[in-house]
């Protein structure tokens, strides 16, 4: 199974609260912040909601 990479690369200053919770509910906090999920269809909609502040690596294991 894949997993995702996930990496806050842009500030949470100024946008709007939607995009504050989906960014928290991903579980990164600061700039620069990578965590790991399983790449499932929740995941994936969550980062497409956000994709313009993080950034993905796909990771094979």
């Amino acid at each position: 199974m894949a997993k995702l990479e996930i990496t806050l690369v842009r500030s949470l200053i100024g946008r709007n609260e939607s995009q504050r919770a989906t960014v928290n509910t991903l579980g990164l906090r600061k700039i620069n912040q990578t965590v790991v999920h399983n790449d499932n269809a929740a995941i994936r909609g969550m980062v497409n909601k956000v994709s313009h502040m993080v950034s993905v690596k796909e990771i094979q294991e």
